[in-house]
């Protein structure tokens, strides 16, 4: 069974899973699938393209799936993912892709905390936190268990990271590889997450091993092309290595400086 709050407008057509709380004044529209034990407060409004999985919890006066700020956007069918277990609070905005991707996801066990943004073709990892008011603009990418401080600013197309910390309030303009800590105005590279590796079950071996691989890019001289190849070669198929690699063969806004 539901618990549908009476004042709720709840399309009839939408597929609505088991053990859901709705709130008051909650409208959801037609093509819209909710999961099952999700809690969806009041004032919410969900539109057509939502896909929330189970045990989301949603607070009052949050948007999910509207129409993209794109003048490009023409209607198209598109999605706005949220994935199980993920916490939205309040006044959050969520706009849904448009065809150049189809949809925008955040996944699992994440938290957007109130005032976030997170705008069309966007991709967020999971175990994510967005802090209060953080801003992404469209087709950003965030890997998994990065943390974007309060009031930060994501320009359009950046990515960012698996385990990145990103301080509160700065501009993002390049993109900010894995495992790191970033600040600063203009933003810049300020060491390893070291805090959260080790939280998340990094060894100092690990974290050592990072580091080294950090300082190729950062601290030896080189231009990007000869750091990635010393890399490889000193690093050969080390998982921490190639995943650094791999991000940066996919950076197309350049990196964050030291």
């Amino acid at each position: 069974m539901n618990n549908i709050h009476p004042t709720a407008i709840v399309s009839s057509k939408a597929e609505i899973g088991f053990n859901n709380i709705i709130g008051p004044f909650t409208f959801i529209e037609d093509d819209v699938i909710i999961g099952n034990n999700c809690i969806i407060g009041s004032h919410v409004g969900i539109y057509n393209g939502a896909r929330i999985g189970n045990n989301v919890k949603i607070y009052q006066s949050v948007s999910v799936a509207n129409h993209p700020q794109d003048l490009k956007f023409k209607n198209e069918v598109t999605t706005f993912e949220i994935g199980d277990g993920t916490i939205v609070r309040e006044f959050v905005t969520l706009n849904r892709g448009t065809a150049e991707s189809g949809t925008s996801v955040i996944g699992k066990n994440c938290l957007l905390m109130a005032y976030a943004h997170i705008a069309h073709d966007c991709v967020v990892g999971n175990n994510c936190i967005i802090a209060n008011s953080v801003q992404l603009g469209g087709h950003v990418k965030i890997g998994d268990w990065a943390i974007l401080g309060g009031g930060s600013l994501v320009h359009q197309f950046c990515k960012i990271g698996e385990h990145v910390m990103l301080g509160g309030g700065y501009r993002v303009i390049a993109d900010i590889p894995p495992f790191v800590t970033a600040a600063g105005d203009p933003l810049r590279y300020r060491g390893l997450n070291t805090i959260g590796l080790k939280r998340r079950g990094f060894s100092n071996n690990d974290i050592y091993k990072i580091k080294n691989i950090y300082s190729f890019i950062f601290s030896k001289g080189l231009n990007l092309s000869q750091a990635k190849q010393k890399i490889k070669e000193e690093f050969g198929n080390d998982e921490y290595a190639k995943a650094i690699l791999s991000f940066l063969d996919k950076s197309t806004r350049g990196l964050i400086k030291k």
